[in-house]
């Protein structure tokens, strides 16, 4: 099958002109008029510009169902809704909830991984947004259930997940961090998050192996001229890349695209989106055993601590080209990069040969057309654009 006359990404994520050719689920060829014979199935895609699909790895909810249900009815109607917002990939996330609700969500989402629902988004693995968290810094986590870094029990969760957890995030200053951090980035990608540290706090995790950082300017210390915190250690530091949550109520515009510029290709796009996304406003939407109020647009809980999101990646996108941040850097914060951060950058992030063929069409107010999704052996466009 050949996409053609398009307008798409190519590998370096510069706007390139021309064809792309898919078999088997997979991106084999891109390049300017490419050969095909008369009996392969072409799609006339002149006018319109093609982009990776998008990747959300912090992704609690949507749908009305949160990745905490423990069903592998929540995460499929997740992956539904996700799939018809470009994001052709995710990491359903857990939060600071107990052990057994964490173990059931581990359970649903491997349940969807190993047997991908074939109208939506491929589970890509599973982010531990807690329950290691400070107190101080907890935000919309719950509070009974935090506990202190403990790598025999997130080891017990990794195993039952079949290894499917991706990021785990904690607040590193914690008694017992510094032997997490060691342990556990032998097996995935670990992020600070909800946390206290200082500035050389953060750049000591850094050294014992955090590469990752939750949802930047939110839970932790900030940028002051005389104290750097967590966020002046993760703009220093090339070793880190960075969660930003791009609604506009979580960041000002304004200081994402400093932030942007600072980060390059260390930014990564995150929804932090909720069972309410896609729902209609009000109160009494329920995240981690605390119910939450959506009112223009803002998640908060009932003390008015903001908590999570109601928005996408392909909105998010839209919000940063709107407010002056490059569509190459944007959009390349949404697949390729949060792709890095679980360690799949081989396999999907990009439109480049060898990988799966997760496209999304775009038209010149870059709203979605269509979505193509690989599955197996196939490429299906098996959602279109609201």
């Amino acid at each position: 099958m050949f996409l053609i006359h398009a307008s798409y990404l190519d590998k370096d994520f510069n706007l390139a002109q021309g064809d792309i050719r898919v078999e088997n689920g997979k991106i084999v060829e891109t390049g300017p008029a490419l050969p095909r014979k008369p009996e392969d199935t072409a799609v006339d895609c002149a006018g319109y510009t093609i982009v990776p699909g998008f990747i959300d790895v912090h992704i609690h909810g949507c749908n009305g169902a949160d990745t905490g249900d423990g069903t592998r009815e929540a995460i499929e109607a997740m992956a539904r809704f996700l799939l018809a917002h470009g994001v052709t990939s995710f990491c359903p996330t857990t939060a600071t909830v107990s052990g057994d609700t964490i173990m059931a969500a581990l359970q649903a989402a491997k349940s969807v991984h190993d047997a991908p629902v074939e109208d939506g988004a491929k589970v890509a693995g599973v982010n531990m947004e807690g329950p290691f968290f400070s107190r101080e810094r907890k935000g919309a986590q719950n509070e009974e259930y935090l506990l202190a870094p403990d790598f025999p029990l997130f080891k017990k969760w990794y195993e039952a997940s079949g290894g499917l957890v991706k990021l785990i995030d904690l607040a590193t200053e914690q008694p017992g961090g510094k032997d997490f951090v060691q342990r556990a980035k032998e097996l995935c990608t670990v992020s600070i998050a909800h946390t206290t540290a200082a500035y050389e706090d953060a750049k000591d995790a850094f050294d014992w192996g955090v590469t990752h950082a939750t949802h930047l300017f939110n839970a932790m210390n900030g940028l002051h001229h005389r104290k750097p915190g967590v966020v002046g250690a993760v703009l220093e530091d090339p070793r880190v890349r960075a969660e930003l949550i791009c609604d506009g109520e979580h960041i000002h515009p304004a200081v994402l695209k400093i932030a942007f510029r600072l980060l390059g290709d260390r930014a990564l796009i995150v929804s932090d989106s909720l069972r309410a996304n896609g729902m209609p406003e009000g109160a009494g939407y329920e995240m981690g055993g605390q119910t939450v109020r959506i009112s223009g647009g803002k998640c908060v809980l009932p003390d008015g601590t903001i908590a999570g999101s109601v928005s996408n990646l392909h909105q998010e996108v839209k919000n940063l080209v709107s407010w002056g941040v490059p569509f190459q850097q944007a959009v390349k914060s949404a697949s390729l990069v949060p792709a890095q951060a679980i360690g799949l950058d081989q396999e999907i992030g990009s439109i480049a040969p060898g990988k799966a063929a997760d496209l999304v069409v775009l038209d010149k107010n870059l709203d979605i057309v269509s979505v193509w999704k690989s599955q197996g052996n196939e490429t299906k466009m098996i959602a279109f654009g609201n």
